[in-house]
């Protein structure tokens, strides 16, 4: 490898100079330098087989658009469709106008535009504030995998529009990138617990939008493994900011995987060198975090984006069937005054994550509240419906709200644990103080790719945030080119298309 070689003959070159000037160290220090490289070049290449960045550096090379099948194109563009009207949506929270101030204080000769108001600014500060917008309302998709992980791989489509832009790519090689980010995103999540070892998937997203990004930057084999060793190197989160009261860090953390995963391929593109052998080394990611070599990745069909589904609610996934069965559920009560206990039995993993704590039950911020199961199922019951303002301090700190919220109780079923692989299943349960009971059973919830939204169901809610942004006339035309995405010249001509 023509980089590595450099490498490693500069460094030869820097000890023989410095030991020449008699400043070197002890005589024992080169054999220990020795005995680094020899372990470090003896690894799995000693084995004639590709590590892990090797192979995934190999697919992304080698997948073109018109190896995609048909109905695969297709979910990508919707997906694109979903995301852009997420980070419409997101546009004006405060974590996305912090993200955007930082980056309208900073310029580039090669810039990227920051969607729905136009700033110029550095690739990856471009990339964070696209990313922050897109994941605020958790409502982009979302990825439960076979390990019981879960995940937005969509996350990953803030970093591919920047690096589209940087490098004047058109809409197929858009296509083409996001489906190789989710290949990565989600066979890694199928491989590797990571919720289990305590790490947050925004990892994953780090893994995932370097491998597309380098792809749209057009790095070679050897720089897009390099890309890679730097982000797994340097990109591992903990799950903690998703425990307890959440902060605004839960909007950000995959933003902030995007940034690096840009920052990364320019590093390597210009031959900085990352770690070797990242994943499955002495000292690498697998055998440190998961402390057992990884399975080999099975990249290709089925390809995993299918398994990606929509949200037809602006709430975590593991929400998405409750709230489906809170509407269904609601009719038997003329109002919420007439209920006396909510019961919901969902799998243990959601319980994990969105109903482990009595902070689930009074939410003090945004993030905590639509991670919450009980506090979604109380508005549904209460409203009808989830909208993004409430959220706001005046529903978190509504007395008859939580009144209600308090009479949720969320307990573990064993068949939706068994069966979480295949659908994300809610019963949920409304007892009236009459003592009349109600039980809805809610398997594949409006937008799982078992039971997915029509493509008029898709525009709608893009529509739904994009039209508070955006004029009817360029709406229109925003909306026509993403569904003809295949045909988009130039990616910069869609992320312009977004600016009022």
């Amino acid at each position: 490898m023509k980089l590595r070689n450099q490498s490693h003959m500069e460094r030869r070159s820097f000890l023989k100079q410095v030991a020449a000037a008699g400043l070197a160290a002890t005589g024992a220090t080169f054999p220990a330098l020795a005995q680094d490289t020899t372990e470090r070049q003896s690894s799995v290449a000693g084995t004639g087989q590709d590590s892990m960045a090797e192979m995934l550096a190999r697919y992304a090379t080698e997948l073109k658009y018109e190896d995609l099948p048909e109905d695969i194109v297709r979910t990508a563009k919707r997906t694109i469709l979903d995301t852009f009207g997420c980070a419409f949506g997101g546009y004006n929270a405060g974590p996305s106008q912090i993200a955007i101030k930082l980056a309208s204080d900073v310029t580039a000769k090669r810039p990227a535009t920051v969607l729905c108001n136009g700033i110029k600014t550095s690739p990856d500060l471009a990339a964070f504030a696209n990313g922050v917008m897109i994941r605020y309302l958790d409502f982009n998709d979302a990825f439960v995998s076979f390990t019981h992980g879960a995940g937005h791989p969509s996350d990953t489509i803030a970093a591919l529009l920047a690096a589209a832009e940087l490098n004047e790519r058109g809409g197929r090689d858009l296509i083409t990138a996001t489906v190789l980010s989710y290949e990565v995103f989600c066979k890694m999540a199928d491989t590797f617990d990571y919720l289990g070892s305590g790490v947050d998937h925004s990892t994953i997203t780090g893994f995932a939008a370097v491998v597309g990004a380098s792809r749209l930057m057009d790095l070679s084999r050897e720089q897009m493994v390099h890309a890679i060793g730097i982000t797994v190197g340097g990109n591992t989160a903990i799950r903690q900011g998703r425990a307890d009261t959440l902060s605004n860090w839960k909007a950000f953390a995959a933003a902030d995987a995007s940034r690096k995963a840009i920052f990364s391929a320019q590093l390597a593109q210009n031959g900085m060198t990352g770690p070797d052998h990242v994943f499955e080394g002495r000292l690498g990611f697998f055998n440190l975090i998961r402390q057992k070599p990884a399975a080999p990745l099975q990249l290709g069909e089925p390809y995993g984006i299918r398994r990606a589904f929509t949200k037809r609610f602006p709430v975590g996934q593991f929400s998405q069937t409750v709230a489906q069965a809170a509407v269904e559920a609601r009719p038997f009560a003329n109002k919420p005054d007439e209920i006396a206990e909510i019961n919901i039995r969902v799998s243990r993993s959601a319980i994990k994550i969105m109903a482990d704590g009595p902070d689930k039950w009074r939410p003090q911020t945004h993030e905590t509240a639509d991670h919450s199961i009980p506090y979604a199922a109380g508005l549904v019951l209460m409203y009808g419906r989830i909208d993004p303002e409430y959220y706001e301090d005046k529903y978190l700190h509504d007395p008859r709200l939580l009144e209600l919220v308090s009479r949720v109780k969320c307990m573990p079923s064993d068949e939706a644990d068994r069966r979480e692989n295949e659908f994300n299943l809610c019963e949920l349960e409304v007892v009236l103080k009459s003592g009349e009971r109600k039980t809805v059973r809610v398997e594949y919830h409006r937008g799982h790719f078992k039971n997915p939204m029509t493509d008029a169901e898709m525009e709608e809610k893009f529509r739904s945030m994009a039209q508070k942004h955006l004029p009817a006339d360029r709406l229109d035309n925003l909306s026509r080119q993403l569904w003809a995405l295949e045909s988009v010249p130039k990616v910069r001509e869609l992320i312009a298309a977004t600016q009022a």
